[in-house]
């Protein structure tokens, strides 16, 4: 029997409330920018406060990552052998683009951790995440030899896929002082949505 009592509900809230903010402040300044000040001052929390609920930056950080890599790979995860192939491809780019838009701190997130060298998450990478892009493009090389869709390569279509959404949550800034105010997801789901068509019809 576990001795580990359940999280009351302001402990919920204020641990939630240090990851919120956490969030904020490592997308902008990357682990090394970022400071447990800043992050307890974000969180409206006192810095000992903050050190009950994790005891160092780096928890703090490795929690946001672990949960991060994890939604990350749902969309990828929903691609279904079973279904039409290009259907399902342009699927994963609009749901990829929606998490370009609707989650643009994670993305900076996980970036920054990549332009590091990804010290605290290089073996998911290896691991999971490895997993999965091989068994999805086994299934991708499959529709091809069925002659469901033109002759790509699987890993650097799925590579082409990750830069080109995650390109509006990255660069987001850029993107937005090229355009004004206009929203570009609309016009780049349209594009993309073209490119990944023409390139995959047989």
């Amino acid at each position: 029997m576990s001795d580990v009592k359940p999280r009351t509900r302001i402990q919920e809230r204020n641990r939630g409330s240090i990851l919120e903010a956490a969030l904020d402040v490592f997308s902008q300044y990357g682990f090394r920018g970022a400071t447990l000040d800043m992050i307890a001052e974000s969180a409206g929390l006192s810095k000992p406060n903050l050190l009950y609920y994790f005891t160092s930056k780096e928890a703090i950080y490795i929690e946001l990552l672990e949960t991060l890599l994890d939604t990350w790979l749902d969309p990828l995860r929903e691609l279904d052998p079973e279904g039409k192939p290009i259907d399902e491809i342009m699927g994963y780019v609009r749901r990829k683009m929606d998490m370009s838009r609707d989650y643009p701190r994670e993305s900076r997130l996980f970036a920054n951790e990549i332009l590091q060298g990804a010290p605290r998450i290089q073996q998911d990478l290896t691991g999971d995440l490895r997993k999965l892009v091989d068994e999805k493009s086994k299934v991708i090389r499959k529709w091809h030899e069925q002659g469901k869709i033109a002759d790509v390569d699987p890993y650097h279509l799925i590579f082409s896929i990750w830069a080109l959404t995650q390109h509006y949550a990255d660069f987001d800034v850029q993107v937005r002082a090229v355009l004004g105010d206009k929203d570009p997801f609309p016009g780049a789901s349209r594009h993309l949505e073209q490119i990944f068509t023409k390139l995959l019809t047989p």
